[in-house]
């Protein structure tokens, strides 16, 4: 219950961020609804139709998701499971449930202010309210009970108005389904909610096929997006059985993060992720995806390599490698909202300890320049040519160039070895990006080449590893640190200049990881750079003794 206890003391943390601590006596405030955390600055109210509030532009103010948050009122479930389980002795628990439903119902009316201008979120507090009451029933007062029903109600009408389309039909709109149909099932009475409920269902069933392919991968390319869709999914199905076609794709998902996760059940920060979750326990975990997976399949051992072809990644855990190669799409619909440019490139780890990772997430609208180099292809552990990205952002969400990869091999085995491509340079550069990984005595292979008219070509070649790491930069190879001891050996095949990054800006080619969203720690980033000819360039990983 100490989710419950940090709302009861006035305490509220998310996204890299703790709002001011309110006092016991007033826990929400008029004000805490339109509040930035980060700046202090406070977003238009009510005084706005919801859809004339600039959000995507704004900066001054901070970003937007923050705000969005603490409206999902999400921590209102850690209280009212406080209810139902302990009896709540002394009635603070239920007290602050009722109070900050009054308190956002007359901060936030119908259709106004920045809580009414995003379907996801709209879907997601209508959850979080439907939870609530059903943790909490009958204790509830009739007038918080009249609030609850007139929120409920217009989020039902504002959802069949307004659902996600082209670009946003992605999460977002499994997130709305979710709702209607909860909505349409938990209030029957309301005018249309038959009608909708059976709507939000066929939605549901028909998005699941989509927004998970048929072996596991999520098409947004994004683990914990997937997670977060997954989840939704299972929500509706607690409470009406959902399609068995529906279920068979959450088994697959539940397979594909099996292989992912490593020994710690964390899986690689692949895309973005905004720690979006829909029932909470108070911070989400960083085991979130595994969570989700288990509770769809019991995730077991796997051995070997497996190929998720559709989705675009292959998974290796042989003798004490776990290696996670991308050769999938840049994500899913036009815009490939949230993808990162991040073909051929892998993650690694050794005896469960991680050694190469994705870089992570950051911030979305108030990133910047940080927004675009944690989705850039340098901030990634994968090849650049002359420094340029594979795919070409046009704005924090949107890409228009992105690059196609092809599989070319994928041979399991003691010798297994994986082969892919990409053309993401060939408009530009006149050449392709082939990678092919492999192993031999335990060490890892990696060569990359660059093939067509336009080769030999300079490029840059790119490890990020994880910020518990150091690297030291020799004559002959590179050693891997951990604890004060040389645990890995990188070593080139062709001459070239070697530089190690940690921290820095963007600008000048910085080493960051993002362990969560609104979080950024310096972390070893070490780049071979120089003219890739016709052999290619090869990286041996090797163990280092009593690290085998």
């Amino acid at each position: 219950m100490v989710a419950a206890e940090e709302t009861l003391a006035g305490q509220f943390v998310a996204l890299g961020h703790t709002w001011p601590k309110r006092d016991p006596s007033n826990l929400f405030p008029a004000e805490l609804w339109r509040l930035d955390p980060a700046t202090g600055g406070l977003w238009p109210g009510s005084e706005h139709y919801c859809f004339d509030i600039p959000y995507r532009h704004e900066r001054a103010l901070g970003d937007i998701k923050c705000v969005w948050e603490i409206n999902r009122l999400q921590f209102l479930q850690p209280l009212a499971a406080k209810v139902a389980l302990d009896g709540d002795g002394g009635g603070a628990a239920l007290a602050a449930v009722e109070t900050a439903i009054q308190s956002w119902f007359d901060a936030n009316p119908p259709f106004r202010g920045i809580a009414w201008n995003s379907g996801i979120e709209v879907a997601l507090r209508a959850i979080s309210l439907l939870v609530v009451s059903s943790l909490v029933g009958e204790r509830l007062s009739g007038a918080t009970s009249s609030r609850l029903r007139s929120i409920l109600a217009a989020s039902l009408y504002w959802l069949k108005r307004f659902p996600s389309r082209f670009s946003s039909a992605n999460n977002h709109l499994i997130a709305e389904a979710a709702a209607e149909y909860l909505i349409g099932l938990a209030m029957p009475d309301l005018a249309g909610a038959a009608a909708a409920a059976a709507h939000a269902l066929r939605v549901l069933d028909a998005e699941a096929l989509k927004q998970i392919f048929p072996d596991g991968v999520p098409a947004e390319q994004s683990p914990t997006y997937g997670a977060f869709s997954a989840e939704l999914l299972l929500v509706a199905h607690e409470v009406e059985p959902i399609a068995p076609a529906t279920l068979k794709r959450l088994d697959a998902f539940a397979d594909f993060i099996a292989w992912l996760a490593d020994s710690d059940c964390r899986v690689p920060a692949i895309g973005d992720d905004d720690e979006g979750f829909v029932l909470a326990v108070g911070v989400r975990s960083g085991r979130y995806a595994a969570d989700v997976a288990s509770c769809v399949a019991t995730i077991g051992e796997r051995r070997g390599l497996k190929t998720f072809a559709t989705g675009g990644y292959s998974v290796v855990r042989h003798n004490g490698w776990h290696l996670v190669f991308d050769h999938g799409p840049l994500g899913y619909l036009s815009i490939a909202a949230h993808g990162h440019a991040d073909a051929l490139s892998f993650t690694l780890a050794r005896n469960g300890r991680g050694i190469l990772v994705d870089p992570g997430t950051y911030l979305y609208h108030a990133g910047a320049d940080w927004r675009d180099w944690f989705r850039s292809t340098a901030a990634h552990n994968t090849l650049s040519v002359s420094n340029a990205n594979q795919s070409s952002m046009t704005g924090p969400f949107n890409w228009s160039k992105k690059a196609n990869v092809r599989l070319e091999t994928s041979q399991p085995g003691e010798t297994w070895r994986l082969v892919a491509s990409h053309d993401g340079y060939e408009a530009s550069f006149a050449v392709r990006h082939r990678r092919s990984i492999t192993t031999e005595q335990g060490t890892i292979i990696v060569r990359d080449q660059l093939i067509g008219q336009g080769a030999p070509r300079r490029a840059e070649i790119s490890f990020q590893f994880a910020p518990s790491l150091e690297v030291d930069v020799g004559d002959i190879d590179c050693r891997v640190i951990e604890n004060g001891k040389a645990i890995l050996a990188f070593q080139f095949s062709a001459v070239g200049k070697v530089m190690l990054h940690r921290g820095g800006e963007p600008a000048d080619g910085g080493g960051w990881v993002s362990p969560a969203f609104g979080k950024k720690m310096p972390a070893s980033r070490l780049v071979w750079s120089g003219e890739v000819g016709e052999a290619g360039v090869t990286t041996l990983i090797k163990p280092l003794e009593g690290n085998e």
